[in-house]
C-alpha cells in the first residue's frame, strides 16, 4: 500500500512543480496553442497558451512508477515488471505520436498536425509492438495480455487467435487515444476526466492483487499478471494528472496537447487490456465514448443528409453553444465521468459478489 501512495505523490509533486518551469519555457520558445478557426469564437482569446503539456505527464508517470520501485528497490520479489514496462512504453510512445503532432501544429502555425495517415501509422506502430509483446513473456503460464476479451475478467466463449487479438488491441488503443483526444477541448476537462478513470484503475489493479490467483486459489480471484505494477502505474498517472490539472483548470495556463491525451488515451486503454477489463472501460470511460459517438453521429448524418444532429461536435462544443458557459460544461462532464467510474467499479465488485455468494 505504502508504495501505492509513494507512486502517486511522487506523480502529483513532479507534475505540479514541473508544470509551471515548462509553462516558462514554451512561452519562451513561442510554444503556443493554434485554434480552430471553425471552433467557438470564446476560445480564440486562448490563441498563444503554451501547449505540449502532455511531457510533464508523460515524465511524471514515469518518474511516479521509477520512484516507488526505488522507494522500496531491495524487498523481495519487488522489482520492475514486464507489465509495468509495457505499460510506460504505450504512454511514452503514444505521446511521442502527439509531441511530433504538437510540433508541426506550432511550426506551420496552423491547428492541424500530423495528417491523418501519419498518425494513424504511428499509432499502428506503438499499438500493434504493445499488443504482440504483452502475449509473450509468460509467469507461471499468465501473460500481460490474454487473447480472450474480457469485460471484468476473460470471457471465455470470446477467445480470440493471437492475429485477432493484435488487430483488437489496435483497434482499441487508437480509438480511445483519440477519444481522448477529442474530449481535450476545454480547460482541465481530458485531464480531470482520465484523473477519476485512472483511479478507478488504482481500485481495480489493487483489488486483483489482493485477491490474485496466483498467491491463493479462493473463489473469484482473478488471473492477471503483475496486478501490484499495475497498481502503480494507475496511481502515477492519476497523480500527474492532478497535479497538471492544478495549472491546467480554467482558465487554463498550459495546455496538455495531443502529447497529453494521445498518451493518456492509449495508457488507460493499455491498462484495461492487461486487467482483462476492455469492455467495462467503455462504461468506466463514458464519457470519453460519448464524445466520440457524438463525431461519428454529427459526420454520418451530415454525409447522408446535409443536416447536423448537433450545433457542433464534438459534444462539449454543442453544449457551450447552447448557453452553458466553458465552466458549467466541464463541471457537469465530469460529474458525467464521476457517476460513469462509479457505475464501473460497481459492475466489477458485483461480479466479485456473484463469485462469493453475497
Amino acid at each position: 500500500m505504502r508504495s501505492i501512495l509513494v507512486a502517486a505523490a511522487v506523480g502529483l509533486i513532479v507534475s505540479i512543480l514541473l508544470t509551471p518551469l515548462a509553462i516558462r519555457a514554451f512561452r519562451r520558445q513561442g510554444m503556443g496553442q493554434e485554434i480552430r478557426d471553425d471552433g467557438p469564437e470564446s476560445h480564440l482569446s486562448k490563441k498563444g497558451t503554451p501547449t505540449m503539456g502532455g511531457t510533464v505527464i508523460v515524465g511524471a508517470t514515469v518518474l511516479g512508477y521509477v520512484g516507488a520501485h526505488l522507494v522500496f528497490v531491495g524487498q523481495s520479489g519487488w522489482g520492475f515488471t514486464a507489465t509495468g514496462l509495457l505499460l510506460l512504453f504505450l504512454l511514452v510512445g503514444m505521446g511521442t505520436v502527439g509531441f511530433l503532432d504538437d510540433y508541426l501544429k506550432i511550426r506551420h502555425r496552423r491547428s492541424l498536425g500530423l495528417n491523418k495517415t501519419a498518425k494513424l501509422v504511428g499509432q499502428l506502430l506503438i499499438g500493434v509492438t504493445f499488443a504482440v509483446l504483452a502475449i509473450n513473456f509468460p509467469r507461471d503460464g499468465v501473460t500481460p495480455a490474454s487473447t480472450t476479451v474480457s469485460y471484468v475478467r476473460d470471457i471465455a466463449p470470446l477467445a480470440l487467435g493471437p492475429i485477432a487479438f493484435v488487430i483488437l488491441a489496435y483497434l482499441f488503443i487508437a480509438g480511445f487515444s483519440n477519444a481522448v483526444n477529442l474530449t481535450d477541448g476545454l480547460d482541465g476537462l481530458a485531464a480531470g476526466s482520465s484523473a477519476m478513470v485512472l483511479a478507478s484503475y488504482v481500485v481495480i489493479s489493487f483489488w486483483q492483487f489482493t485477491h490474485d490467483c496466483a498467491n491463493e486459489l479462493i473463489e473469484g480471484c482473478y488471473t492477471v499478471r503483475d496486478p501490484l505494477d499495475i497498481t502503480l502505474i494507475a496511481a502515477s498517472g492519476m497523480g500527474a494528472c492532478l497535479g497538471f490539472l492544478w495549472w491546467n483548470t480554467s482558465p487554463a495556463r498550459i495546455f496538455m496537447g495531443d502529447t497529453g491525451s494521445l498518451a493518456l488515451g492509449g495508457l488507460i486503454a493499455g491498462l484495461a487490456i492487461v486487467t482483462r477489463t476492455e469492455l467495462l472501460l467503455v462504461v468506466l470511460g463514458g464519457l470519453f465514448v460519448a464524445v466520440t459517438l457524438s463525431v461519428v453521429i454529427q459526420v454520418a448524418f451530415f454525409r447522408a443528409t446535409r443536416r447536423r444532429v448537433f450545433r457542433m461536435a464534438p459534444l462539449h462544443h454543442h453544449f457551450e453553444l447552447a448557453g452553458w458557459t466553458e465552466s458549467t460544461v466541464i463541471v457537469r462532464f465530469w460529474l458525467v465521468t464521476g457517476m460513469a467510474v462509479a457505475f464501473g467499479l460497481g459492475l466489477f465488485y458485483a461480479d466479485w459478489l456473484s463469485f462469493v455468494g453475497l
